[in-house]
């Protein structure tokens, strides 16, 4: 049976020879893949979607080709499973991917399906914007007013910028006095 305890023990002290090593002490809090800072302590398959571009689907796909385990925690891997799972992202992605998965089917130059990820994302839809804009296409049109694109109605929502009312006259203001005139 446990001793009953009084309160007025001292604690015991801890000796450093008998500290156990813990998982956290080796954990990556920060993982960069694909030029992004990935949050070392989410499971791998939930971390990898800090890429943009790589959604829950994508990221188990990639974790399964890499034979790493999407529930372990990702800064706990080893740096070979680190370097597995960097050269799956990092090569071509529709060799991995179905053609349904895809994010850019029929790309505008070059006819090929292909998958964009991390800061090539961004760079392909301002260029996409761009040649909208060039062409002078409706959305493109839409795009450069800062208008909704896609159809919605804009009667009543997405009123930003300039006051749209009745403004009405302050209420115990004194009228303004007729200008008085030479004869």
């Amino acid at each position: 049976m446990a001793k009953p305890t009084t309160g007025k023990e001292k604690p015991k002290k801890a000796d450093d020879k008998s500290k156990k090593a813990t998982p956290e002490d080796n954990l990556r809090y920060i993982v960069r893949i694909l030029n992004t800072d990935l949050v070392g302590k989410k499971q791998v398959q939930m971390a990898l979607t800090g890429i943009k571009g790589v959604g829950r689907r994508c990221a188990r796909v990639f974790t399964d080709k890499a034979g790493v385990d999407p529930y372990a925690t990702l800064g706990l891997l080893p740096d070979a499973d680190i370097e597995k799972l960097r050269k799956v992202i990092e090569e071509d992605a529709t060799k991995i991917l179905p053609v349904w998965m895809v994010n850019r089917r029929g790309d505008i130059e070059t006819g090929a399906d292909m998958h964009v990820m991390g800061m090539d994302l961004n760079m392909t839809l301002r260029e996409d914007l761009d040649l909208m804009k060039k062409m002078r296409s409706y959305k493109g049109i839409r795009h450069e007013r800062g208008l909704r694109v896609r159809g919605q109605r804009t009667r009543s929502t997405g009123r930003t910028g300039a006051i749209v009312g009745v403004s009405r006259k302050k209420e115990g203001a004194p009228a303004a006095a007729p200008a008085a005139t030479k004869e």
